[in-house]
């Protein structure tokens, strides 16, 4: 092993990693806002109850999706100079318009709305997430214009053996970006969804055995206490009260009505299926782009060969669904595949003598890993429609379905990550720049390993950190709150509550 391939490793794990918190972010934002436009439209309390629990578990995302986000800056000019040097004029404009527009939306919004719950008056406060999550989907849409210049390179010359921008408005409405942006924001929204999805599970299933263990403690006390003859009256007694009030008594710190969490797990799911939509016809988008601008992913992603007219596509090895790729990446089903070996020989007499060939293995793999566990949690959401429509309890079966589901579309997303980047290989600019050539020329393995070591490490206390900061959140629940008051802000003095003083009424709403 060498400098390079310790290279591509370092930046595979960290980017992988860093990507767990992205789709998150990107997603979790707008569901927060839509909830607290809920609130702000009905008034209803769980919709601030589920606001602000959300918006917790949006926060500790966000801060590990920056933390983890700043190592990629170092990687370009520690271990990829020469490829910096290469894009740099090209992603230069791209990435300052990330850092300096939707970066400081993102971050200066999401401040104001953390610390502006009892200072901003309300209409201006839900104003303030929502320009945070437009500013987290403005961020992805710049990166992913720039990613998708390395994967169909416009609006540039080369000039001295670097990459210059030529047309900015090329560089930015790419059609491989304008497919590529759809398809990762909607999958964004998959993950979320999946996420709200397995919380709101283990709450409702949390909140159902609540129930059972208090309604079963008084129900013993009562019999303790009753006289002999009048045992199984006084036992039915608690939990005719209990099944009156849905199976548990008012909310209390750490529980809350299981229709609140009913409330979440519908909005989920309506989410994900619309997201899962869009992602399949997104994704039908790019594979056009990808048979006409990367052949040779499309041909790894299918293990086809040679050039075949009418290509079957197979969803398992030795199984073949006649001219089906050829349908879906051309929309013809006669239409004309190219082959990896038939592009080995057409690179070859193109660029030169060499390998062109990218990790088949993988990129074959990763390409059903996506659709299986991507439509698998569509599904899911579908099927949780249905069983909980028209006011429906939802079934404890599926709440723990739900929960258990939680990491099928992050997989899906990492895997449709590596099938984009793997796919590329052995480019890092498709016909341009191979990755070879992009590595940094004095830094030695000995540095690579030691900076990978490091990074591990780090990733390695940081993922606890978040999985444990997560889990006590969930387990907790959300924290009982005073509804807001007043026309203009939200905590002015309630008169219809007898004048309660305006500080003692805030105090129990914050959040941070």
């Amino acid at each position: 092993m060498d400098a390079l391939d310790l290279a591509r490793w370092q930046f595979g794990v960290t980017t992988v990693y860093h990507f767990l918190f992205v789709p998150l972010t990107i997603g979790l934002g707008i569901f927060v806002a839509g909830l607290q436009t809920a609130w702000h439209r009905t008034g209803k309390e769980h919709y601030l109850r589920l606001t602000k629990f959300f918006g917790k578990l949006f926060l500790i995302n966000f801060a590990m999706g920056v933390v983890t986000g700043i190592v990629q800056e170092f990687q370009f000019g520690m271990n990829w100079s020469a490829y910096s040097t290469f894009v740099g004029d090209v992603f230069g404009a791209p990435l300052a318009l990330e850092a300096l527009l939707a970066f400081f939306l993102e971050s200066t919004f999401l401040g104001l709305w953390i610390f502006g719950w009892d200072r901003l008056p309300r209409r201006i406060h839900l104003a303030t997430i929502w320009a945070a999550a437009i500013g987290s989907n403005l961020s992805a849409y710049f990166i992913l214009a720039a990613n998708a210049w390395m994967k169909h390179p416009v609006g540039y010359e080369v000039v001295n053996g670097r990459a210059r921008m030529t047309d900015l408005w090329a560089v930015l409405t790419n059609p491989t970006a304008l497919a590529q942006v759809p398809h990762v924001v909607a999958a964004s929204f998959v993950v979320a969804g999946g996420f709200v999805i397995a919380v709101s599970g283990y709450r409702i299933l949390h909140e159902r055995r609540t129930a059972a263990a208090e309604t079963d403690t008084v129900a013993e006390l009562v019999t303790s206490a009753a006289p002999a003859g009048r045992d199984t009256a006084a036992a039915a007694a608690p939990r005719r009260w209990a099944a009156g009030r849905g199976g548990a008594g008012r909310p209390k710190a750490g529980t809350a009505d299981p229709g609140m969490w009913r409330s979440s797990l519908r909005a989920a799911l309506v989410m994900t299926a619309i997201a899962g939509a869009v992602v399949a016809g997104s994704g039908d988008v790019s594979a056009r782009y990808m048979h006409e601008q990367q052949p040779m992913k499309l041909a790894a992603a299918e293990g086809l060969r040679h050039d075949t007219a009418g290509a079957p596509f197979s969803p398992l090895p030795g199984v073949e669904v006649p001219k089906l790729l050829s349908l879906l990446s051309a929309h013809d089903p006669g239409a004309t595949v190219q082959g990896m070996q038939d592009i080995q020989q057409r690179y070859q007499a193109e660029f030169g003598p060499g390998d062109y060939l990218p990790n088949v293995p993988v990129v074959y793999w990763s390409f059903r890993v996506m659709i299986v566990f991507g439509l698998t949690t569509v599904a899911l959401s579908l099927l949780g429609l249905w069983l909980t429509r028209r006011r429906r309890p939802t079934p404890g079966w599926f709440a723990r379905a739900g929960v258990l589901a939680l990491p099928l579309p992050l997989m899906a997303v990492i895997a449709g990550w590596l099938l984009s980047e793997i796919g590329r290989q052995p480019w890092t600019v498709q016909g341009e720049l191979l990755t070879a050539a992009s590595v940094s020329p004095g830094v030695s393995l000995g540095e690579v390993a030691t900076s990978l070591a490091i990074f591990t490490a780090v990733y390695g206390v940081l993922a606890i950190a978040e999985v444990r900061l997560l889990v006590r959140h969930v387990k907790a629940g959300p924290d009982p709150v005073a509804v807001p008051s007043g026309p203009g802000r939200p905590g002015d003095t309630d008169a219809a509550a007898g004048g309660t003083d305006r500080n003692a009424r805030l105090q129990p709403t914050l959040m941070y």
